[in-house]
């Protein structure tokens, strides 16, 4: 496996950080080496919010993605602001409910999903980052489904347990639609 790094970006709000959590988290399960970095804009929830995470089979020498191989794109200012770092040849996943516009440069792989609107259709509008997921892990084949599967109940707190099934349901639809 060649390094991969990967850029998720949306507004904050959308589960950019858990996304980028549970990415991280199954790559360790499969003792991968991962490095991982967040950024919030100033305004944080509403703002511009993103995750980076680089896997590799090798040692990773810094954490900092300026050019990702792939990214995954929850809203239409990300895909502005991020287009055109993605490297020649990169994967762009993309949350169609909510980009208008089409990707730009001809020389990126588009994967268009409707993630918004599938999350609205199984229940929970913010659902839609893992549903990004599922169908980024079945395309790019970086990570084994069932490990990401097995990482998503320690994604969130005790409290939180309740939201557990329907994490994992996204991110299976995510995969079936590839």
């Amino acid at each position: 496996m060649k390094e991969e790094k990967i850029m998720i970006a949306g507004f904050g709000g959308q589960g950019i950080i858990l996304a980028g959590n549970v990415i991280a988290q199954a790559a360790l399960a499969e003792n991968k080496k991962v490095a991982a970095m967040v950024s919030y804009g100033a305004e944080v929830r509403g703002g511009t919010a993103t995750c980076t995470v680089i896997i590799s089979d090798e040692e990773i020498a810094s954490p900092v993605v300026e050019n990702p191989t792939s990214a995954i794109i929850l809203n239409q200012p990300s895909l502005d602001k991020f287009e055109d770092d993605l490297v020649k040849g990169g994967l762009i996943v993309l949350n169609s409910s909510l980009v208008q516009r089409e990707v730009i440069r001809k020389d990126l792989e588009v994967l268009k999903v409707p993630a918004t609107g599938l999350a609205n259709e199984l229940g929970n509008p913010k659902v839609a980052n893992l549903i990004l997921i599922g169908a980024f892990i079945k395309k790019t084949k970086i990570l084994d489904i069932n490990k990401v599967l097995e990482i998503i109940p320690q994604s969130f707190p005790k409290h939180k347990q309740d939201v557990v099934e329907i994490n994992k349901k996204a991110l299976l639809k995510g995969a079936e639609l590839v």
